[in-house]
């Protein structure tokens, strides 16, 4: 996750209660001892809960992005009914490491969070040390391992199903623009095993800095259009609406190819050049249904990534019947291979890395269909 993603400021869900007793006018004489309750009529005691951290920016410039997951994480603890859990929120942008250290002082057994890689780096020792695991929502495969496990969606996954699509409907030279830095590096390398798995070949993998004139200089080097069946754009959709034009320009009627991040953007429907183009995805379909109830206890809809903290909250509800308060998590259960259901479809660890199930989807004029749907499990 890149630093900078949106802002707003909102607070935090806190929960509380307070005892009012109204002020009097002169001095009360003291009360008659209460009776002695009988063994029916004893107070309950409070249900001991684990202790879960939500760990995201609250304030600053990613403010929006962690509100709506902290938002949906308190949603997914409401529409279960659970009991046995205790949702807190801590701000990163102060610090994920201090964050860190004030949530294990707190008693919580698990970390939700945090949203950015680098956060997510000072995180990691701090929770080490405590033996306490962090579910991360970043896509930085570099910070999985060492109790950490990624929940967001990595690029590679998604380039290697749409690949691999692409291959059974016989489009097996692929084309490639890829932007300049870590993500388009990540980008390559995956298209390169992708290809290989699929046996398809890429013929032409060109890099650009995101200025208009070097992704039309891109292009140009692709080659000649009749080389390749299908090109990847390996960036936003925002790029794809500039790209895709300048490969029609250019003679090429070959397939549109992208990644996880044209989900995002609803532009692409409208745009003729991206007509056809396919993309793999998580599946949308209780997507809808959680942000339209979601629109309707918070007032606004949500960012597309909040249904990570609503995913995160239903696993560790899944774990309650072993985890029992004031106990460890029980992290070994996060590696099983029949993996977990949530908003997002399936999903399972495998080297502490969420590998989902996606959709491949193709855009057309007006709307987005899904032409391979995502297995519905492991």
């Amino acid at each position: 996750m890149s630093r900078r993603i949106a802002a707003l400021g909102l607070a935090a869900l806190l929960a509380g209660c307070s005892t009012l007793v109204p002020r009097t006018a002169g001095p009360a004489s003291a009360p008659p001892p209460p009776p002695r309750p009988s063994a029916g009529t004893l107070p309950a005691e409070p249900q001991p809960r684990d202790r879960v951290a939500v760990l995201v920016p609250m304030t600053g410039p990613n403010a929006a992005v962690g509100q709506s997951i902290a938002n949906a994480a308190t949603m997914a603890l409401l529409d279960s009914g659970g009991t046995q859990l205790r949702i807190t929120s801590y701000d990163t942008a102060g610090g994920a490491a201090a964050a860190a250290a004030r949530a294990l002082a707190d008693g919580n057994g698990l970390i939700l969070g945090p949203l950015l890689a680098e956060d997510v780096r000072q995180v990691q020792p701090v929770a080490a040390a405590a033996h306490v695991p962090v579910l991360a929502f970043s896509n930085d495969i570099d910070v999985a391992g060492h109790g950490v496990y990624l929940l967001g969606y990595t690029p590679g996954q998604s380039i290697e199903r749409v690949v691999g699509y692409a291959a059974q409907r016989g489009l097996k030279r692929i084309a490639a623009l890829t932007p300049a830095g870590l993500y388009g590096r990540r980008a390559s390398n995956a298209l390169l095993r992708a290809a290989e798995q699929a046996g398809s070949t890429v013929v032409s993998m060109q890099s650009y800095d995101r200025s208009a004139a070097s992704l039309a200089a891109a292009v140009k080097k692709l080659g000649p259009a009749s080389g390749y069946d299908a090109v990847l754009i390996a960036d936003s959709g925002r790029i794809a609406l500039v790209a895709a034009p300048l490969i029609r320009r250019a003679g090429a009627t070959a397939r549109l190819l992208g990644t996880e991040l044209w989900n995002t953007e609803p532009q692409l429907a409208a745009a003729r050049p991206m007509a056809g183009a396919w993309y793999a995805a998580v599946s949308d379909r209780l997507y809808a249904q959680f942000a339209t109830k979601y629109r309707a206890r918070f007032g606004k809809g949500p960012y597309r990534l909040a249904s990570l903290g609503y995913d995160a909250v239903l696993l560790a509800i899944r774990m309650a019947g072993e985890w029992k308060p004031g106990t460890p998590f029980p992290e070994r259960r996060l590696t099983d291979s029949g993996g977990f259901a949530g908003i997002d479809g399936a999903f399972r660890f495998k080297d502490n890395i969420a590998e989902r199930a996606l959709d491949v989807k193709q855009i057309g004029q007006g709307g987005v269909t899904i032409v391979s749907p995502a297995a519905t499990g492991f």
